[in-house]
Parts: structure tokens; C-alpha cells; sequence
């Protein structure tokens, strides 16, 4: 096969030619993604008959564009009231939803709009030039190097708790210890069970993140009138016309080169196979926040909170299908469903797939290109409208939320159990932000542990208990270094500053 420009225009002509199957996906990965509980691939399963029948190229045109989509649309609640659709969301609304409350959801939206639809693209059309390349990363990150990487994340917890540090801490730690349920990572004996089989797979993240974000809103909402500013309702009053949303493309375009690199952020974390885009959202608001010329303003408003997250989550999309692609190793729930897709038609991934059918995995590819190219068409209009749901009255507003998350917290697992739990971390959610503790705080903790927690203890059992192996690797020594100087810069340049 050669690589030239009329491979790529046939390619690009091939998937542009799937745009009816493309459309509608995009429009049910909306939806799906913008509903808490219900992700890419639990729709992926209800749709499995469908997919199946349809020939592969086209059936992946469709998996994909939902895939990317779903995506896309799990920022929207956590922008408008402070629910992320998914765990790869909830670093959105740091920033995100104080923008709705002042007034400005619909520059908030078109900004993750934005970031969204060009951190994917940018991160697609990477990935078909360096293919075979990117192919070869997950080789060199081993459990050693994913413990930093997870780290890293870790630390947005003294991030998210300026102002009131000890809180913070006590927060993580906290959701640490919620992580820590479920089985350990070597001999799946489980822990603090309390006797309920429905935690022996640990604490579901989805009820979890749920409650904490979506129930404990839900309850605080209860108690106003409505969930903007009197500012905010001034600003709202006054606008939602296009130049809103022209305002919000002009914030983005201005930090072009911050969507860029956030998603290569997102890319590299995706490449590696069980890694997701929790872990990509938390590392790059990060790494955003320690680059920033104004640290002080994140979690204010600040665009820069919300192209980070947005731009690294749909970066991960076409990293977390490299895996799949050429080593048949699905990085994920949703890639394993379209491996299942895949091997139905016959198709057998793997080093050998670029000598057998090189216009496959390329394909699929430049399918998520096209995708992206129909979203900024066709989301960006809609964000004046969206806007509009904070205008409604919290009196309305709460019970819908608590009806359609509750749902959403048991569809992944379908156990009434679930539900319970959501409800359970809504009251621990409630509470915590009533007392001043950050929510934030306890969901990394909760998101990031068991991910620590088994990168370690894998670590740690190949050394057969030598510490020292976490500091054995080049690429992780490298880490390292980056993570401390990650701690240590923010304090000593804003000392510099205040001189």
C-alpha cells in the first residue's frame, strides 16, 4: 500500500460517503451522552442487531460517529447544571458551570463544542500519519509508568482544594478509601463488602458519580429558585442571539494552540489500553492549570478549564482505538463491543492487518475525521438553545434530574442496587458541599485510586516487593521528574509573581 495524497482523498470520499448512518449517529451519541448512566457502550449493545446486519466499513462509520459524539454530549449537562454525562466529563464542570451561573452557558457550550470537535479532529488526523508508531506506545507503558501517569491526576486534588486545602485532602482521601472497595488487585479477596455482592466488582463508578454530582445538585437546587446569579439572569435575559455563540468560537480560536496540545494529551493516555478518558480530562486540566499565566482564575469560569477536559477527552477517542485496530486489544467497553462487530465479519486484527487490508484501520480513522467535520456543523447552532434550560425553575428542574439519573445510574449494570448507591453518595455529596468539602475532590479520589491502586500492587508483585522498581524505567524516571516539577513550580512561580 502507498501512503499518498490519493489514498488518503479516497479514504476521505469513502467515509464521507457514509454520512447517512454518520448523521444519525451523531444526533442518538447526543442524546445518550448528555443522560448520566447511559454511555457509547451500552447503546452500542442495545443497537448490536442493528450493527451487525449493516456491511463493516458502514457499521464502523456508525459505531464511531456515536462513539465520538457520546463523547461530545457528556459535557453538555456538565456545563449547563453540573452533571457530567460521564466519568470522562467530570472535570468539566470545575469551570464549565460557574460560566452558566454567571450568564454565560452559551459561551460555556460553545467552547466545549469547540474544543471537542477540533481535540478529536486534530487527534484523528495524527493518528492516520503515525499509525503504525502510535501502535508502539502501549509497548513502552507498563504498570511503573501508569502509576505516575496516575499521579498526576492525584494532584488535581490539591488543585480543586485552593482555598481550603485541609478539606480538600480530606475529601481525596476520603474517595480513596471508597476506591479502595471490592477486591484487591492480586488475590480478589474482597474489602468492606459489607456482605452486598453488587460491590465484589468494587464501588460502580457511574451510581457513584451520580450521586455525587447529579443528586447532591439536584438537592441543592431545591433550595433556590434558580441555579444562576442574579447577574447570570440579567446576562440570560438579555441575550442568546448568535453572537453568544460567536463570542465563545472567538475564546476558543484565541487558545487554539491550548486545544492542540491538550489533545495530544488525550491521544497518549488513550493509546495505552485501560487507561480512559477520566484519567486524560484530570491530567490535562492539570497540566492546563500549571502552564496557565492566570492559575488563579480556574475553577472561576475560566475557558481555558473547559477547552483542557473537553479538547483531552476527545483526544482519547481515536487513542483508545489504536489498541484495537492493530493489536486486536480493545482499550475499552466500547471498543471491545466493536471487536465483537469486527471478528462477526470475519475480520482478524493485528500487526498483519496492514498488509491484508490496509484500507481498514485507516478507514476507520478518517471515518472519526468526518465525523468530527458533521459535528461542528451541527452542534454549534444548537447551543443557543441549550442554553435555555437554565432558565427553567429549579422546581422543575430537580425532579426531572433526580428521575433521569436514577435511571441512568441503573442501566450499565441494570441492579436496583445501584440506584441505592446513587442515592446514598447524593446524601454524602449534599453534605460535603453544605460543609465546604469539595465533591470534586472525593470523585477523583474514587475515579483514580482503584487505577493506582492496581498499577502498584502490579508493579510492586513483578519486583516481588522492591519499591525501588517504581524508579526503574527511564520513560517513568522521566515522570517523575515532570510530576515533581508539576508540585513544585505552581507555588514557586506565583511567589515570583508576587514579587
Amino acid at each position: 500500500m502507498e501512503f499518498t495524497l490519493d489514498f488518503l482523498i479516497q479514504l476521505f470520499m469513502t467515509s464521507l460517503g457514509h454520512w447517512y448512518v454518520i448523521i444519525p449517529a451523531i444526533i442518538i451519541g447526543l442524546v445518550i451522552g448528555a443522560i448520566p448512566g447511559l454511555g457509547p457502550a451500552n447503546t452500542l449493545i442495545i443497537l448490536l442487531p442493528f450493527t451487525l446486519s449493516l456491511e463493516v466499513n458502514t457499521a464502523m462509520a456508525f459505531m464511531v460517529a456515536l462513539y465520538c459524539s457520546a463523547r461530545m454530549g457528556a459535557g453538555i449537562p456538565a456545563i449547563l447544571v453540573n452533571i457530567p454525562g460521564t466519568a470522562g466529563a467530570a472535570a468539566t464542570p470545575f469551570d464549565g458551570y460557574p460560566m452558566t451561573q454567571k450568564g454565560m452557558a452559551q459561551q460555556a457550550l460553545t467552547l466545549s463544542f469547540v474544543a471537542s470537535a477540533f481535540g478529536g479532529l486534530i487527534a484523528s488526523i495524527f493518528s492516520i500519519f503515525a499509525l503504525p508508531f502510535l501502535a508502539r506506545v502501549g509497548y513502552y507503558f507498563h504498570s511503573v509508568e501508569m502509576v505516575v501517569v496516575m499521579l498526576f491526576g492525584l494532584t488535581l486534588i490539591a488543585v480543586v482544594s485552593t482555598g481550603n486545602t485541609l478539606k480538600g485532602l480530606i475529601g481525596g482521601l476520603f474517595g480513596l478509601l471508597v476506591g479502595a472497595i471490592g477486591p484487591d488487585h492480586i488475590y480478589s479477596a474482597p474489602r468492606a463488602t459489607f456482605g452486598f455482592l453488587e460491590l465484589y466488582d468494587g464501588v460502580p463508578v457511574v451510581a457513584a458519580l451520580i450521586g455525587i454530582f447529579a443528586i447532591s445538585e439536584a438537592l441543592l437546587m431545591i433550595e433556590v429558585k434558580s441555579i444562576l446569579t442574579e447577574a447570570g439572569k440579567v446576562r440570560m435575559a438579555a441575550q442568546t442571539r448568535w453572537t453568544e455563540t460567536m463570542e465563545g468560537v472567538r475564546m476558543a480560536a484565541k487558545r487554539w494552540w491550548h486545544i492542540v496540545w491538550t489533545s495530544f494529551i488525550g491521544l497518549g493516555i488513550g493509546v495505552v489500553p485501560g487507561a480512559g478518558a477520566p484519567i486524560a480530562a484530570f491530567v490535562a486540566y492539570q497540566q492546563s492549570r500549571l502552564f496557565s499565566k492566570t492559575p488563579e482564575l480556574y475553577g472561576t469560569g475560566h475557558p481555558e478549564g473547559i477547552l483542557a477536559p473537553e479538547s483531552a477527552n476527545n483526544g482519547v477517542t481515536s487513542g483508545s482505538l489504536i489498541p484495537l485496530l492493530t493489536l486486536g486489544i480493545p482499550g475499552g467497553s466500547t471498543a471491545a463491543i466493536m471487536l465483537i462487530v469486527i471478528q462477526f465479519h470475519g475480520i482478524v486484527l493485528g500487526p498483519r492487518i496492514f498488509l491484508d487490508m490496509p484500507t481498514f484501520p485507516y478507514g476507520v480513522l478518517m471515518g472519526m475525521v468526518v465525523t468530527y467535520l458533521f459535528m461542528v456543523g451541527t452542534i454549534l447552532p444548537l447551543a443557543r438553545y441549550m442554553s435555555r434550560v437554565t432558565l427553567i425553575p429549579t422546581q422543575y428542574l430537580a425532579p426531572v434530574i433526580i428521575s433521569f439519573t436514577l435511571v441512568g445510574a441503573f442501566s450499565p449494570r441494570t441492579y436496583i442496587f445501584d440506584m441505592g448507591v446513587a442515592l446514598v453518595f447524593g446524601v454524602i455529596g449534599y453534605i460535603a458541599r453544605k460543609t465546604g468539602y469539595q465533591v470534586s475532590a472525593i470523585l477523583i479520589g474514587v475515579i483514580l485510586g482503584p487505577y493506582v491502586e492496581r498499577y502498584l500492587m502490579r508493579a510492586l508483585r513483578i519486583s516481588e516487593g522492591d519499591p525501588m522498581v517504581l524508579f526503574s524505567s527511564t520513560i517513568g524516571n522521566i515522570l517523575w521528574v515532570f510530576l515533581i516539577l508539576s508540585l513544585i513550580l505552581p507555588p514557586l512561580l506565583e511567589r515570583i509573581r508576587k514579587r
